[in-house]
């Protein structure tokens, strides 16, 4: 039986934050119950798979209703889990009730991923965030009051007006409450958001670039300074604690995305699931299927997407992995744009693998362009 990750995709948020193009949306609470019962019947649908790690993200998965979490629940207890599951659940600050929580605990659950993205207030007010600093402290405390040892903080930088010295002050504050692990992502403005639109009319004041590669290299030193270990481009762990669900993407191994917009990539094929929600539903309870899209990817989508997502991880690319997936070998395709990024000096290159050097994750995007074949 085949190893897989399984994502479930839960996609109610009270408020849509303004930088957000994830698939969520606010004000469809009345839909919850359905949607529930039409993705536990989707996770029923899994056969033949052993499930080696879960992440329910979203959206906000802590805002859905106790009653819809119980429905989802019995399908999850069905499912065949591997021992040692890593078993998290994204949400945020404000959502997590006492009860919530022990029922997550119930479940299985051994990892939390809480969304706080910055310290101050008056920031988290501007990105549209409907909590509060102290209701992440509150959020926080009593997650490891019900015994959560593993617990992840999302932050961003280069927010609008951020100062170097509020991103500092977000690490410290948060480092002193020593979770397990952080994910520090940039602020990228996405079309289809609220930000989009004040970007276009010239009225979003985002720091430059200067001051966001700083953040972005204070964030390095400042982690490696308090025992945090980076192990991909946005990632710091402790010891040991690295989130081997997101571990499953960069390496391109086999996942199956449950839920409405999810995505999934088994077997070779890439497929994803109808993103609206009543849709969704209608699907499911009708065909028991919601895939609107399934391709085959061809031995050059698999090569470059291998290339993509493992030249995210501080350790890079392994040459034998390359082999024994590819019956290739690694500088027979890609000897040129090797060569020519480590003479630069924005890639390393020894016998056992190829990475990208601090400079080289500066501008990883354009790297990584180069990649298609």
């Amino acid at each position: 039986m085949k190893n897989v990750a399984l994502y479930i995709h839960i996609p109610f948020c009270k408020q849509k934050c303004l930088y957000c193009d994830f698939p969520s949306l606010a004000g469809k609470e009345d839909c919850m119950l359905d949607y529930a019962s039409a993705l536990a019947k989707e996770i029923d649908s899994i056969k033949d798979k052993s499930i080696k790690t879960i992440f329910i993200g979203g959206g906000t998965p802590t805002y859905l209703s106790l009653e819809g979490w119980e429905i989802i629940k019995r399908s999850i207890d069905r499912l065949d889990t591997c021992e040692g599951l890593e078993f998290t659940v994204e949400g945020n600050p404000g959502t997590f009730t006492r009860e919530i929580l022990k029922f997550l605990k119930s479940l299985g659950v051994n990892r939390l991923s809480i969304g706080l993205q910055a310290w101050q207030d008056s920031l988290l007010k501007e990105i549209g965030r409907i909590h509060t600093t102290n209701d992440f402290e509150k959020s926080f405390k009593l997650a490891r009051d019900i015994g959560f040892e593993n617990i992840n903080v999302d932050l961003m930088f280069g927010l609008p007006s951020q100062t170097l010295e509020q991103w500092m002050e977000t690490l410290q504050k948060v480092t002193d409450l020593n979770p397990e692990h952080l994910s520090c992502y940039s602020l990228i403005v996405e079309e289809g958001t609220e930000f989009y639109k004040r970007f276009e009319k010239g009225t979003l004041e985002l720091p430059d670039e200067e001051l966001e590669r700083t953040m972005y290299a204070k964030t390095i030193e400042y982690l490696g300074g308090k025992g945090y270990i980076q192990y991909e481009i946005s990632n710091f762990a402790k010891d040991n604690k690295e989130c081997r669900h997101n571990l499953v993407y960069w390496e391109m191994d086999d996942y199956i995305g449950c839920g409405a917009a999810s995505h999934s990539y088994s077997d070779g094929f890439r497929y994803r699931n109808e993103e609206n929600i009543e849709k969704y539903i209608e699907k499911i309870n009708v065909g028991n299927s919601a895939i609107v899209e399934n391709k085959k990817n061809s031995f050059n989508d698999d090569m470059e997407e291998f290339m993509f997502m493992g030249l995210r991880k501080n350790v890079g690319i392994s040459k034998s992995e390359f082999f024994r997936r590819f019956n290739k070998n690694i500088n027979e395709v890609y000897s040129e744009v090797i060569n020519k990024y480590v003479d630069t000096g924005f890639m390393k290159e020894d016998e056992e693998a190829i990475s990208l050097t601090y400079e080289g994750i500066e501008v990883s995007n354009v790297i990584m362009s180069e990649f298609i074949l």
